[in-house]
């Protein structure tokens, strides 16, 4: 039987991610099997593994922490919000429907052999499994039927670690309210409390800390500092959509109300010199050297705004002075027409954005595959790319047919799963577009971009400063273990997990 530790917080955004990506690393290199955990996610950032199924994000930069390959045991239930109050449901990797909120939660409590199951046949292949809860243990409203805080701790038998985020103010309040509002028996639970995000001289805080221990009978385990560090994330709630700062190479990610996957952009964000914006109003557009139309969980919502808000024709009158790039349904956005016949999206149908030829039908099955490729007669400055190689992965509920006597594909793509080979993408000039996520990761593709970039500008990129992204996130990984092991009390947690 493994080894179990649960990460819980005082709220969302609190570091739960990576504090169980910075422990999956330390156990791992303490030489013992390691995997994550974390029953319901709920997020637009997805993943498809090599069997062709979905799970969550964090999951996936967990797993890489921890040094081993993705698996949707690590998270079998995925919510997808695709309006304010619902939610595409998916379970073991393959999406069952769409639900409502409330629906949800009277339904909830039916996936629990499906998460039990998953969780021991992880323990199969793991000595120590980390676990991450979600949200707060204490949304007393959700408590009757919480599957993935409190409720799950009990049903694994799981001692807890209770995170709050000092960068927000009020960590005491939040980490002795939440245990105030737990159970005698979840309090029982939680065997330290950490406080994350710190900036300053800890000594000043050490007071604090000694009456939380004596109010709150918990002890603390350790305070984390602020950690400047580069992971993929998959939180609404980043940092990241506030950047406002712009680089010698400029990049504006239209940031979609139901934005996915935008971890696409990550690699671009290592490349000194290189800004990307999170862009959501024509007065924040200026002038980039590339626009990234990026993935959404709602395209035809997402055009039908873009149209509203002046972004669409601000975009448009982009064309010809910086690269267009579509992804996903970005790149649907940008044919001729969508069409939903069995009501997948909003029902009907929408004009595009007209950049290709090309129409998208919306369908009930989604594509989940991984993929591999090249770059094959690419046309205008993304010339550069040809003969390169790609990899990344598909999820889409539409299919689309472009006009191939006008429009030349952007890639050539072998299905990892079949092997079967076929073209994607649309390469227009300087207007590109593909159904292909982490298309930008392989190799020297981002870095190719930001030079052809930079050349029309008169700029020259250095080549040195710029690792592999593979290679790079090995190497956060490790610094973010080297700081929790300075930071926490890693034989105290070794202890709660032994006890």
């Amino acid at each position: 039987m493994s080894k179990i530790i649960m990460v819980q917080g005082t709220m969302s955004n609190a570091g739960k991610s990576l504090l169980v990506a910075g422990l999956c690393r330390i156990f791992k290199q303490d030489g013992y099997r390691v995997a994550p955990f974390k029953s319901q996610n709920m997020a637009l950032n997805s993943y498809i593994t090599e069997e062709g199924l979905e799970m969550g994000r964090a999951q996936v930069m967990q797993a890489e922490a921890a040094g081993i390959k993705p698996s949707v045991l690590m998270n079998p239930i995925l919510l997808k919000p695709t309006n304010d109050i619902g939610s595409q449901v998916i379970v073991n990797g393959e999406v069952i429907g769409n639900m409502k909120a409330r629906e949800y939660f009277a339904y909830k409590k039916e996936l629990i052999p499906d998460i039990m199951k998953a969780f021991h046949e992880l323990e199969k292949q793991a000595d120590i499994i980390v676990i991450e809860g979600a949200g707060s243990p204490a949304e007393i409203n959700l408590k009757e039927n919480d599957i993935v805080n409190m409720g799950l701790a009990q049903l694994l038998n799981a001692p807890v670690l209770l995170v709050g985020d000092i960068d927000r103010g009020g960590v005491f309040a939040q980490l002795l309210g939440t245990l105030m509002l737990l159970e005698k028996e979840e309090k029982g639970r939680v065997k330290g409390l950490i406080i994350n995000k710190f900036r300053g001289d800890k000594t000043i805080l050490d007071p604090g800390i000694t009456m939380l221990e004596d109010r709150g009978h918990v002890p603390v385990v350790g305070v984390v500092p602020y950690i400047n560090i580069s992971l993929e994330e998959e939180d609404s709630l980043t940092s990241r959509f506030d950047r406002r700062e712009e680089a010698q190479i400029d990049i504006a990610v239209i940031r979609f109300p139901r934005i996915s996957n935008f971890t696409d952009f990550f690699v671009f964000e290592q490349i000194e010199g290189v800004s990307v914006r999170y862009v959501d109003s024509v007065r924040d557009l200026h002038y980039p050297d590339m626009i990234i139309l990026p993935g959404s969980k709602n395209t035809m919502g997402d055009l039908k705004w873009m149209r509203q808000n002046g972004l669409e024709a601000a975009v448009k009158k982009r064309q010809g002075d910086c690269i267009i790039f579509g992804i996903c349904g970005g790149f649907q956005m940008m044919g001729s027409r969508i069409l939903d016949p069995y009501g997948v999206e909003e029902g009907g149908e929408v004009g595009g954005m007209s950049f290709f030829s090309m129409e998208t039908v919306l369908e009930k099955e989604k594509v989940r595959t991984q993929v591999y490729g090249t770059f094959q007669d690419t046309t205008g400055r993304l010339s550069v790319l040809n003969g390169l190689e790609l990899e990344g992965y598909e999820i889409h509920m539409g299919r689309s047919t472009v006009n191939e006597l006008t429009h030349t594909p952007l890639c050539s793509l072998s299905n990892r799963l079949n092997g079967e080979e076929k073209a994607d993408g649309v390469s227009v000039e300087d207007v590109y577009g593909t159904y292909v996520h982490g298309i930008f990761d392989k190799g020297e593709i981002a870095l190719r971009v930001v030079k052809e970039l930079a050349a029309r500008k008169g700029l020259s990129i250095e080549e040195g400063f710029m690792m592999d992204y593979g290679t790079f996130k090995e190497t956060q990984y490790d610094k973010l273990a080297d700081t929790l092991r300075e930071y926490l009390d890693i034989d105290a947690i070794y202890h709660i997990m032994n006890d």
